[in-house]
């Protein structure tokens, strides 16, 4: 039986539970927050759904974090949303003592869990997360690039009227206003972006990826995207329960990959049952290169900060 375990019941956190449930990705799936009665009630509407849209998962909702030991899959939700004019590393400080917390009981209730991190910022969190818990790199893995890359695929399908199932995107580096979208490896039905779309067009679909969830922040004014973010670490959850060996661009450790050691950050990546099986490099000409180190270097300062904060 596979046991799948959504930390947060926020926005994204309920909507991944939804879907984990929706489309049986496993059998038991946890949903835990602090909040008194919400994961509990949210467990139960989710549970009554089931017997209107015919799926057999359960779930339970709860405040206790031994209800989650022996996980297969943790999906790390919790955390501080963002709100019009913070970036991502406003969040650390008090996003990094929920991931600190939430580590401790996973490493010691779920030694072999798999751990897909969605809180912000993305990339300084999946950093913290695994040297909190421990466990192989290859194991903790973050959301991002699939997330990026399906704005990147929708802004596209949007800019040429046609539709978004063609639409095939690659974004790398940090999951903040330094990623680095690669329209060369961007394709439309097979098609590479720069074939047919032209330089200025592809540098406005460029600009509007970065600033995507930034967009519909200041658009909700209250909250942050949590549907797409949700779809994103479940299409991850897939891939690494079911062994997939799916080809997606995730926030992974770096080992001298694209001349980058010893961080977190967005690059393609096999995801399977072991979690990510292997990191492909992409030959990337200077420019993107020269992107990917800058937003590399984004993130060491964010880890810096956590390091002097304490939490490191």
């Amino acid at each position: 039986m596979t046991k799948i375990t959504v930390v947060g019941a926020g926005f994204v956190g309920m909507s991944c539970a939804q879907r984990l449930a929706e489309q049986e990705v496993a059998e038991e799936i946890v949903l835990i927050d602090v909040v008194e009665g919400k994961p509990q009630g949210l467990a139960l509407d989710i549970n009554q759904a089931g017997a209107i849209e015919g799926y057999q998962a359960l779930l339970i909702g709860t405040n206790d974090a031994a209800d989650t030991a022996g996980s297969d899959l943790v999906i790390m939700t919790a955390g501080l949303p963002r709100k019009p004019g913070m970036d991502r590393s406003d969040l650390l400080e008090v996003n990094g003592k929920i991931v600190e917390g939430v580590a401790a009981y996973v490493a010691a209730d779920s030694p072999e869990a798999r751990v897909v991190v969605v809180s912000n910022p993305l990339d300084t969190m999946v950093y913290l997360m695994a040297e909190k818990l421990g466990f192989p790199k290859s194991q903790v893995v973050g959301m991002a690039g699939v997330l990026d890359s399906a704005r990147m695929a929708s802004f596209i399908a949007e800019s040429m009227g046609g539709g978004v199932k063609d639409v095939r995107c690659m974004v790398l580096g940090g999951h903040g206003d330094s990623m680095v979208p690669i329209p060369d490896f961007s394709t439309l039905n097979g098609v590479s972006l720069p074939a047919i779309m032209g330089e200025d067009e592809i540098s406005a679909i460029n600009d509007r990826t970065r600033n995507g969830g930034a967009e519909i922040v200041n658009l909700l004014k209250t909250g942050s995207a949590f549907y797409a973010p949700s779809a994103a670490a479940v299409a991850m959850a897939k891939a690494i329960t079911r062994g997939e060996e799916r080809l997606l661009p995730c926030s992974a450790w770096l080992e001298g990959q694209y001349g980058l050691d010893g961080i977190y950050m967005g690059v393609p990546v096999v995801l399977g049952r072991n979690g990510v099986e292997r990191i492909v490099e992409l030959e990337l000409d200077e420019a993107g290169q020269a992107k990917l180190e800058a937003s590399a270097s984004a993130i060491r300062g964010d880890i810096a900060t956590l390091e002097g904060l304490g939490l490191l």
